[in-house]
């Protein structure tokens, strides 16, 4: 579902990011480990097409995403790490908002009520203004949005930053649900324990680089820990 091949992205004579190649299928959580200026965040918005390549191509289902930016805008989903929401407007209302800006403007309210049920988000909030909203509230707001958006791909953006233990396995707790449903989920993040806990495959990024490959069923978090460590060394 997700497909770089030869993804560069260099300003001047700097790389962001340099020759990768990557390939996320269905059922897929592919998490993305790196410090900050690792390429992580560059990867994602080429994804998103939110900056052109120097070279290369990021494809969603198949599509060039410079070619057909609409078309693949409306298979991805993109949870930063701090969603943005309208904070004048309770958490149904943003997620109706939402899901009629990606063209799905027949939920009725008990199904906008649905989504919000089913990420988690408590029935006394769900009425409530955002601005009042904690940070892993938001971010079970963002998955809904994903949700109710029927998206088939997931960008995310250090989803967990920033979030306690609790909101942290909630938010993995959902991201597993989607990936049962045949997802395809790519995540950057730092946060070594929820990549092993949540992923099915690893990638550790330095400089612009895509230095190794890891499937989590056959690393303990000790080994993953000692791995990563030697590469950012």
């Amino acid at each position: 579902m997700l497909q770089a091949t030869g993804l560069t992205k260099a300003y001047g004579d700097n790389y962001a990011l340099r020759d990768l190649d990557l390939s996320i299928g269905a059922g897929e959580i592919y998490c993305l480990l790196g410090a900050n200026g690792a390429g992580k965040t560059t990867t994602i918005n080429l994804f998103l097409n939110f900056i052109a390549p120097t070279r290369g191509t990021a494809e969603v289902n198949g599509l060039n995403v410079v070619l057909h930016p609409l078309e693949t805008k409306r298979r991805l989903a993109y949870i930063p790490e701090t969603v943005m929401l309208y904070g004048s407007l309770s958490g149904i209302e943003n997620l109706s908002y939402f899901a009629k800006l990606g063209g799905h403007a027949d939920y009725s309210d008990d199904d906008l009520q649905g989504f919000l049920t089913r990420v988690g988000l408590q029935e006394g909030a769900q009425r409530k203004p955002v601005s009042g909203y904690s940070k892993g509230m938001r971010q079970k707001v963002g998955v809904a949005i994903a949700l109710a958006k029927q998206a088939n791909a997931l960008l995310l953006d250090e989803p967990t930053s920033g979030l306690d233990p609790k909101a942290s396995n909630e938010f993995s707790t959902l991201l597993k649900q989607l990936q049962g449903e045949g997802a395809a989920i790519l995540m950057a993040t730092h946060d070594l324990f929820r990549a092993k806990e949540t992923g099915t495959r690893i990638g550790i990024m330095r400089e612009g680089r895509l230095m190794q490959q890891l499937s989590t069923v056959e690393v303990s978090h000790a080994d993953l820990e000692r791995i990563y460590l030697e590469h950012m060394h």
